[in-house]
């Protein structure tokens, strides 16, 4: 178990703090369209990575966290056939070139809401952090493009994704890393005319079985999983035990709140409702081998301030594990 990010290199300097804050695992971001990620230029960003000491543990796949109407390959969430074929194959095809290249995982959303926000609030010291208040969130939206969308219409999506792409995620050996909805949302009625199916976390034990593959698993969102529960500072511990005793947890996005199932806000890691060292001991128990990071933090204010919120959460992940370590 190590920190890691999925902070996007805006330059070279980045990869160098990477390696000077300690943070040597990353999620990273090859250039150029993904179309155009053969295995050459997929080696060559990975040995680019690895110039600066750090290792390349996942990139992610052309399948981003955005409403559908700015998907990548937005055919595959709305079940348009054969065009989500085709871009199945893109898939594929990624897939293949990071086991050749040697790049062991990837990560990825099958989404069409996208994340679902309401307005930011004031946190501490000034600084404004992503919240989502059902209550307040606008009654009747627009639908998406998908238009209405039920539960089942929404599995079989998500089915016939799965059983096209992890057998050849199998045979590779790439770790395939899903996101969870974010937030959740009442079910069946759903949101914008969309069941949000991958939004609990009944839904995501149904997700980890539509395929037997030890290569199917989640990019545990800590913070997203949190934020379907009523009382995550307590629950949240035995939803990590289930999916890690399971080996389904490839990735976690180690991040904070306060509230709960449709009232939240995003924190710090250090003033959330969720105990994040009692977290760290779960994932030592079960035997969690790969990255812990932050994936959202609090706008705070300078003229660097995202790396600066980054780096703040960086070290207190580092104090963390370095905690188990010592006491074991």
């Amino acid at each position: 178990m190590h920190v890691g990010t999925q902070f996007k290199a805006r330059n070279d300097d980045d990869y160098r703090v990477f390696a000077q804050l300690g943070v040597n695992h990353i999620c990273g971001f090859p250039p150029g369209h993904p179309k155009n990620w053969t295995v050459e230029n997929l080696e060559s960003y990975r040995e680019k990575v690895e110039s600066f000491g750090l290792h390349l543990d996942f990139i992610p796949l052309p399948l981003n966290s955005h409403e559908i109407s700015e998907a990548e390959n937005p055919n595959i969430m709305l079940g348009r056939s054969p065009e989500r074929d085709r871009e199945i194959e893109v898939i594929q095809t990624i897939i293949r070139n990071c086991s050749e290249a040697g790049i062991p995982a990837v990560k990825y959303n099958l989404t069409l809401l996208g994340v679902v926000s309401t307005d930011r609030e004031m946190w501490r010291g000034g600084s404004n952090s992503r919240a989502f208040r059902y209550a307040n969130a606008v009654q009747e939206p627009p639908l998406t493009i998908s238009g209405p969308t039920n539960a089942e219409m929404m599995w079989e999506r998500i089915d016939y994704f799965i059983q096209q792409v992890v057998p050849v995620a199998d045979e590779n050996k790439i770790r395939m890393a899903l996101h969870p909805h974010d937030p959740g949302m009442p079910s069946p009625e759903g949101f914008r005319g969309v069941d949000r199916v991958l939004g609990s976390v009944e839904g995501l034990k149904k997700f980890v079985d539509l395929h037997p593959s030890r290569f199917h698993g989640l990019n545990f969102c800590q913070g997203t999983v949190a934020e379907m529960l009523e009382n995550p500072g307590e629950e949240i511990f035995d939803v990590i035990r289930y999916f890690g005793e399971r080996d389904k947890i490839f990735n976690v996005h180690f991040r904070n709140i306060r509230g709960g199932f449709l009232d939240f806000v995003e924190t710090y890691i250090d003033d959330g409702d969720v105990d994040m060292q009692k977290c760290v001991e779960v994932y030592n128990e079960i035997g969690y081998p790969y990255m812990l990071m932050p994936d959202h933090v609090p706008y705070m204010s300078g003229e660097n301030s995202e790396m600066v919120g980054f780096s703040y959460t960086y070290g207190y992940i580092k104090g963390l594990i370095d905690s188990i370590s010592t006491a074991t």
